[in-house]
């Protein structure tokens, strides 16, 4: 079967549709190890955390983590399909993005032990120019000894492998002149394998050049959309430095590759509480836009 042939009938929709409102519950402590790690690979002279140090804004993707059995990852470097989330028998799987919502009175801190609540909350089918798509929305929930302390929404979506010919979706046109800050980044290999192995993250997408040109038809390493948001974050930290930040918002338009650098920006708006935020390729077509509020 082409790669790009339907595959997703009403029968196998049905099937990945069951796993709506499937819940687990993990546990983890927050521990300092990670944040020390992250602050050093975004170049970061942050003071060491220690106990009672709240955990910065997206740093909480440090915890959690997927821990399969090397027995159990399947091709792509991710855990074969099944489980928690639904087996989708598309090929790519990427994080198209998120919502976030913390509970600023009950910040996530070092030495916490924290639960996340896990629920699918929706599975739903699309056919793109590109071929299908299968869209999963993830809901966390996030909880320590004081009660929530986090929401957050996650978009998984999964298409069909790409092939030559395939109609590349239209750029969004750049920013240019709209930034208050910026700065550029570096994607090298040194970055993008120090933040695998900080979220235990196997997707050969991020490391195997062979297997991503060569099996999922890119044409360079994948810069991590999760990265590009902590930078874009990262970004307004540097700016407002004292700021809390209560909400996030972000969506990723098209891949950024290790190729050529790329920068992220910002600008705030008028009511002093609401943060444009996007990134762009070499080229200054956007790759990520978001939207921040802080207190």
């Amino acid at each position: 079967m082409h790669p790009n042939t339907v595959q997703i009938d009403a029968a196998t929709l049905t099937k990945l549709q069951s796993w709506q409102e499937r819940s687990e519950t993990m546990s983890d402590i927050i521990t300092a190890a990670p944040l020390r790690a992250l602050s050093a690979t975004l170049d970061r002279d942050d003071p060491v955390p220690e106990d009672g140090s709240a955990v910065p804004a997206l740093w909480h993707w440090l915890y959690f983590l997927p821990h399969a059995r090397q027995s159990e990852i399947g091709p792509d470097g991710h855990p074969r399909r099944g489980g928690f989330l639904p087996p989708v028998p598309l090929p790519r799987r990427m994080w198209a993005g998120g919502r976030l919502r913390w509970e600023t009175d009950n910040p996530l801190r070092v030495g916490q032990e924290v639960q996340r609540v896990s629920t699918i909350r929706s599975v739903q089918h699309k056919t793109g120019r590109s071929g299908e798509l299968l869209f999963v929305l993830v809901e966390h929930r996030f909880l320590n000894h004081d009660g929530l302390a986090l929401t957050e929404e996650h978009d998984i979506v999964y298409r069909a492998a790409a092939r030559p010919g395939d109609p590349v979706p239209p750029p969004q046109p750049p920013l240019a002149g709209q930034a208050a800050w910026s700065r550029s980044i570096v994607p090298d290999d040194i970055l993008l394998f120090r933040y695998s192995a900080l979220t235990f993250n196997g997707h050969r997408i991020h490391y195997d050049r062979r297997y991503v040109t060569q099996v999922e038809g890119y044409p360079g390493l994948i810069v991590h959309g999760p990265l590009i948001a902590t930078l874009l974050l990262d970004l307004l930290r540097r700016q407002l430095p004292g700021v809390r930040v209560v909400a996030f918002d972000f969506k990723a338009l098209r891949p950024t590759f290790d190729l050529h650098p790329f920068s992220v920006h910002g600008k705030p708006r008028d009511d002093g509480r609401t943060i444009d935020l996007w990134a762009q390729d070499h080229d200054g077509f956007l790759t990520m836009q978001a939207t921040a509020t802080v207190s």
